[in-house]
């Protein structure tokens, strides 16, 4: 996303200085904001809830043919006894995935790669941000004021079926009544259409849980809000001033679900991150209230990482 979001942004922030209100930050838009204030996350959390997530999203971002025999180097050996089901992805209109049986958990996990800024095809899956209505085959609860993401919805659309039934076999055949959906970057947009496509086609006694990283916005209020109802544990981390997760603009009727935890510093030494939880959709003390007006000020590496305990993503954290 790095080669794309530059200029985009640089756009919006001219637009912004010459708007009579701020594009981003307080009334801004048609969408809840928040003010609560953010609690403090502690480390314990991180490591049980947040950092294996982060590794299988680390781990996508290597070439697919290591990944399905999962021997990726250390984004493999870090996740041990992981078997992958189902795997593919071209870079492009389709970026890399998998489908895995995580043993120590009990889980079916499901893991997308975020935008490769070296493929033309992956980064116009981010730019395409029209909003059009949901899918009602692969969102059979939503209406007609549900509105996602044209380019997002897309790329979801065409991994969909896949992921559905190999989930479901996965299920059947361990016997688990769990799922990850898990991503970054434009990874985390479609896992989180994957976890609510999932949410609303598996049975009740099987968990959907979704923790993603650097989530771009992917839907309306409308969408936001029946998100929530879904998906009511779901966990999206932003890293400092990272510009993806402003990005739709608010303005334009895009809308974060809750759940967002924000790194607001990393210990360059131990790896460690100081996060806070954000309560409500488009907290403003978090990562929604920086101004797109200050966009010099926000940072590309901080939305490649690294997040905590050393993680970053991109294909430079494979090794193998």
């Amino acid at each position: 996303m790095t080669r794309m979001i530059l200029p985009f942004l640089a756009a919006v922030a001219t637009l912004a200085r010459a708007a009579p209100t701020p594009l981003f930050g307080i009334d801004i838009g048609s969408g809840q904001e928040d003010n609560a204030e953010p609690k403090a996350v502690s480390q314990e959390v991180i490591t049980t809830s947040l950092e294996r997530p982060a590794l299988f999203s680390r781990a996508v971002y290597c070439p697919t043919k290591n990944v399905t025999n999962w021997n990726c180097g250390a984004s493999c050996d870090a996740l041990p006894n992981v078997k992958v089901l189902a795997s593919g992805g071209d870079n492009g209109e389709i970026p890399q995935f998998f489908i895995a049986s995580d043993p120590d958990t009990q889980t079916i996990v499901v893991a997308h790669q975020g935008t490769d800024p070296h493929k033309i095809l992956s980064i116009a899956n981010d730019i395409e941000f029209g909003q059009v209505a949901a899918n009602k085959t692969l969102f059979p609860q939503t209406n007609s004021s549900v509105k996602l993401h044209e380019g997002f919805q897309a790329t979801h659309g065409r991994t969909a079926d896949l992921v559905m039934s190999t989930v479901q076999s996965g299920l059947e055949s361990t016997g688990f009544k769990r799922v990850l959906v898990t991503g970054h970057s434009l990874g985390a947009a479609v896992a989180s259409l994957d976890a609510a496509m999932l949410r609303m086609a598996l049975s009740d006694d099987v968990q959907v849980q979704s923790v993603v990283f650097g989530l771009p916005r992917v839907g309306n209020q409308a969408w936001a809000d029946l998100f929530d109802s879904l998906i009511p544990d779901f966990a999206h981390v932003t890293n400092q001033k990272d510009p993806v997760p402003a990005v739709p603009p608010h303005a334009l009727d895009f809308q974060h679900p809750q759940g967002e935890i924000h790194i607001t510093a990393v210990d360059k030494n131990t790896g460690n991150a100081t996060m806070v939880a954000c309560p409500g959709q488009e907290n403003q003390n978090c990562s929604p209230g920086f101004s797109i007006a200050d966009i010099v000020e926000l940072s590309i590496p901080n939305h490649l990482g690294p997040y905590f305990s050393g993680i970053s993503f991109g294909d430079k954290a494979c090794t193998a």
